[in-house]
């Protein structure tokens, strides 16, 4: 085997400072639960956003206890809901322009942003760079790798959604943070992980977050009623 087989090659996800933390955290499980490599950005806005929405702090020197607290937390907030390995995740300071992905040569599949305020959108669609997140994202678009940009904010105005278009023009995948209800969401947790999906689909990683339409009206509220029964069978017998 060549040392070009063996050759990590990441999916950088940047969560930037727009609400919608449990979205991040549940787009990193599923990466990691699909054997996937992860480089990790969270700009500085962001840490104050998971302050407020988990109470958690991300300190650069304790990122890995950190992080593992936050992916353990359900939707609702609720810690200890998952059992998660960061072994492979590799962390850079967003104040890091030197770090491995603000260079091309840097080998990775592509960025996932999630979620993405409107002004990280700004940010990349003006290819400003002004921190590691920006600029991992211009590499990305430069080097015609994927680039998933899940924004969460609303109401959109002229210029964010000129920004957003630019994007898409640019090559990347536009994906509002948008839940669906087909697929017969139960809790928050469901909601979240169908964005999350989403977003996995756009990058082409394999996932089970949510169940896919196949064409049967009324099927998620079927399946939705058998769920409910059983967790209330479960919780009777505890």
């Amino acid at each position: 085997m060549n040392a070009g087989d063996t050759q990590r090659r990441p999916w950088i996800v940047g969560v930037s400072g727009a609400s919608g933390t449990p979205y991040a955290a549940s787009v990193l499980r599923a990466l990691l639960a699909a054997g996937e490599s992860v480089d990790l950005v969270v700009s500085r806005a962001s840490r104050l956003t998971l302050l407020d929405e988990t109470g958690i702090s991300f300190r650069d020197a304790h990122w890995r206890e950190d992080l593992a607290e936050w992916l353990a937390r359900g939707a609702d907030g609720k810690p200890g809901t998952f059992a998660v390995r960061t072994d492979d995740v590799r962390y850079w300071a967003a104040g890091d322009l030197a770090a491995g992905p603000s260079s091309g040569s840097y080998p990775s599949k592509g960025m996932l942003i999630v979620p993405a305020s409107t002004a990280c959108v700004a940010g990349v669609a003006l290819g400003l760079s002004k921190d590691l997140l920006q600029r991992s994202a211009s590499v990305t678009l430069k080097e015609g790798r994927r680039l998933v940009v899940c924004v969460r904010e609303t109401p959109l105005n002229g210029q964010t959604l000129k920004h957003l278009v630019g994007l898409d023009e640019a090559g990347a995948v536009v994906l509002p943070a948008s839940p669906a209800f087909y697929a017969g969401a139960t809790h928050i947790q469901d909601l979240v992980d169908f964005v999350a999906g989403r977003v996995l689909d756009a990058a082409g990683v394999p996932h089970s977050l949510y169940r896919r339409w196949e064409g049967e009206l009324g099927s998620s509220r079927e399946e939705s009623s058998r769920a409910g029964s059983s967790r209330g069978e479960s919780s009777r017998a505890d």
